[in-house]
């Protein structure tokens, strides 16, 4: 079949996970309307990975858990994960910073004392925190109903670029923002490596 290894190539390329060989097989067959062979497959993804070996290439086909898979190679680790945190740091949105900074701030605390503070439902917040391990289950809290407590998680250092939780500015130098009467006070932040702006209801 002309091409089939082009075919191929495209989707292990699209494919967000490693792509085995009977769903290539079924894309193959569902498109070119004709039965294709296991072993012509596989022999040009045998090429594809010889291909791929030069050195004139960062990328590679993996073989994971019976599938196959584009990988950066090992000498582009570090430039590929400094580029994803920082891709990370871009996704966060506001209300997760916001919450994100309640909870580095007054840890171990409760999603209902967050809610408290900012005025509106935490759980989606509290959620994408929790994916990303900036944010952590500390525990339960003793009182009614028992709670689950919050606090930083494993990434939180290392996303802010802080050795210790300590290296978080002092309240006394965080710049209040005033707001309307009868509006919840909005938190600010502009996080950078030693710095964090923070406002909490009055």
């Amino acid at each position: 079949m002309e091409n089939l290894g082009l075919h191929i190539e495209s989707l292990i390329f699209v494919a967000n996970h490693p792509i085995s060989v009977s769903e290539i097989r079924h894309s193959l067959e569902t498109s070119f309307e004709a039965k294709i062979k296991e072993d012509d497959i596989l022999s040009q993804i045998d090429e594809l990975q010889k291909k791929y070996e030069a050195d004139g290439y960062s990328i590679q086909v993996v073989e994971i858990n019976k599938g196959f898979q584009f990988l950066t190679k090992a000498a582009y680790h570090n430039t590929v994960g400094n580029y994803l945190k920082h891709l990370n740091k871009k996704k966060l949105s506001k209300s997760a910073m916001e919450t994100l900074a309640m909870i580095a701030y007054k840890q171990p605390v409760t999603k209902s004392e967050l809610e408290q503070i900012r005025g509106v439902n935490c759980d989606y917040a509290v959620q994408k925190l929790l994916e990303k391990e900036l944010v952590e289950i500390q525990g339960r809290s003793d009182g009614p109903g028992r709670p689950l407590l919050y606090g930083t998680g494993f990434k939180f250092m290392d996303y802010f670029g802080l050795k210790s939780i300590k290296d978080l500015p002092k309240l006394r130098d965080i710049k209040v923002v005033e707001n309307q009467i009868g509006e919840p006070a909005p938190i600010e932040e502009s996080v950078t490596t030693n710095e964090v702006q923070i406002s909490e209801e009055e």
